[in-house]
């Protein structure tokens, strides 16, 4: 019950606030959250996020690229966007665990 309340509330707060990321920021909430993760972890190497950051930029770029290249571009960004996202989520789950002890 806790927990559709909780979900109730953030919804709500969320529609009230209407809080906006800019747009040029959006590709580098993976890394952003998955460096907060690995800082709450205690695992955090500032060579290591740079390194993973600007592969995971190349590699991003590389696919939507040639995607375009081949005629499937929409979809293969689709894909980027879809991982991403999990990537997002995954990390966000990770530092609530690490928070709340939950």
């Amino acid at each position: 019950m806790i927990a559709v309340l909780g979900l109730i509330v953030g919804v709500v707060v969320g529609l009230l606030v209407r809080p906006e990321v800019p747009a040029v920021v959006e590709p580098y909430l993976p890394a952003v959250f998955g460096g907060f993760r690995a800082m709450l972890d205690g695992i955090f190497v500032d060579k290591v996020f740079v390194v993973s950051f600007l592969s995971n930029v190349v590699v991003a770029a590389l696919i939507v690229f040639l995607g375009d290249k081949l005629g499937v571009g929409a979809q293969l960004s689709t894909g980027v966007v879809v991982v991403l996202g999990i990537r997002i989520f995954s990390n966000a789950a990770a530092i609530r665990r690490h928070v709340f002890r939950a």
